[in-house]
């Protein structure tokens, strides 16, 4: 069994195809895995810009897909070129006009490829981004009468961390006394607690009310003259710092006794304590960065520990953008119960992806009903 996955979520333009090796242990081949990077087009806006993320997506789509079917070897060029009717897939791409010709013109020249499911996010992200990705997805589906499934981006995410990887080889853990868990979803867009109760049995038990992780890092980045994306940039500075100037920032609702999250003002107080700096020195951006990323890092072990003792959790799950941040790993680890077991996104996996995409496919697909395409709608605010 062969899946595509595709992931238009945000800024990020994937395609990957896995095939299923071993159904009753869940081990998966990774034959392709493509992302696009929109980070240079948004650079100069200081973060992900909706329209231009779109557009982007149009562009890059057919030549990501390209490249993945290729690397996976399911690219057979037709004997000649096929006179495609367009009306059906015009219809379906009516807001994509831009990739419309792209895809038809690809359509006429490759073979249908030896696929079984095509998965793709409808949600949550950028609401224009993901009608791209499903509506470029809903034509493929009609035109190789291939079945479709829409997939959570927060549970591919989650998902995801439940999987090793071995020379191109995904396996899902074989350790069945993990939960409850507590799975921390951690992003440029997204900050949320999760009560794990089984692979695919999420409730939100805590989520920000306003920025998210990934968010102060970029906004804060930003403020200290960094360029986007704010976190890898902080994380190498904070690496830099040793010693000397010492900065004090808040550690917002830590101490209150719900699980959500405000990252608000801890930016706020960057930027106001950035102000009365009258010449910041290579030293301050030091400090001060290496202080934005311990306040973010203990807001987000303070509140998941506290879960995962009150919901007497075995595990944590780690997933999303943000913790590919190795301090942050480095402290999760150290501070956790020992008896606790930790799971983080397997090595590339952290980002955007549409592997994590095409695997929850698989897993959803035993016991999801067939989707018509009409019911597969994007959905800025999915909740897992």
């Amino acid at each position: 069994m062969k899946i595509l996955g595709i992931e238009t979520s945000c800024d990020d333009t994937c395609a990957s195809v896995i095939e299923l090796k071993d159904e009753k242990d869940i081990e998966f081949l990774i034959l392709s895995d493509i992302i696009s990077s929109q980070i240079e087009v948004h650079k100069e806006w200081g973060g992900v810009y909706p329209s231009l993320a779109r557009r982007e997506h149009q562009k890059n789509l057919t030549s990501v897909l390209k490249e993945s079917l290729g690397k996976s070897k399911l690219l057979k060029k037709k004997k000649s070129k096929e006179v495609i009717d367009r009306k059906p897939l015009e219809e379906i791409l009516q807001r994509e006009e831009s990739l419309t010709n792209e895809l038809i013109e690809f359509l006429s020249e490759y073979e249908k490829p030896d696929l079984n499911l095509i998965a793709v996010t409808s949600g949550p992200g950028l609401e224009p981004s993901l009608w791209t990705g499903i509506n470029f997805t809903k034509a493929l589906s009609s035109y190789w009468e291939i079945p479709i499934i829409p997939i959570n981006h927060i549970e591919a995410h989650l998902t995801i961390s439940f999987f090793s990887l071995d020379n191109n080889v995904l396996k899902i853990n074989s350790d069945k006394d993990i939960f409850p868990g507590i799975g921390l979803i951690v992003s440029g867009g997204h900050t949320q607690l999760v009560l794990i109760k089984g692979i695919g049995d999420y409730k939100i038990i805590g989520e920000t009310r306003d920025d998210a992780a990934g968010e102060c890092f970029d906004k804060t980045a930003r403020i200290l003259g960094m360029e986007y994306p704010g976190g890898p940039e902080i994380a190498q500075k904070a690496a830099e710092h040793r010693g000397g100037i010492e900065i004090s920032l808040p550690r917002p609702m830590t101490k209150t006794k719900n699980y959500d999250f405000s990252f608000s003002g801890l930016k706020t107080a960057v930027l106001y304590h950035h102000r009365s700096v009258f010449d910041p020195s290579e030293e301050y951006i030091r400090a001060m960065s290496y202080e934005i990323q311990q306040a973010i890092i203990d807001i987000l072990i303070e509140k998941t520990l506290r879960a995962v003792n009150n919901f007497k959790a075995k595990s944590i799950i780690l997933g999303g953008g943000v913790t590919s941040n190795k301090e942050l790993q480095k402290q999760f680890i150290e501070k956790k119960d020992p008896k606790t077991k930790i799971f983080f996104p397997p090595a590339g996996s952290q980002m955007d992806n549409a592997l994590m995409v095409a695997v929850v496919g698989y897993l959803k697909k035993k016991n999801s009903k067939k989707y018509k395409l009409k019911e597969i709608k994007a959905n800025s605010n999915l909740k897992i």
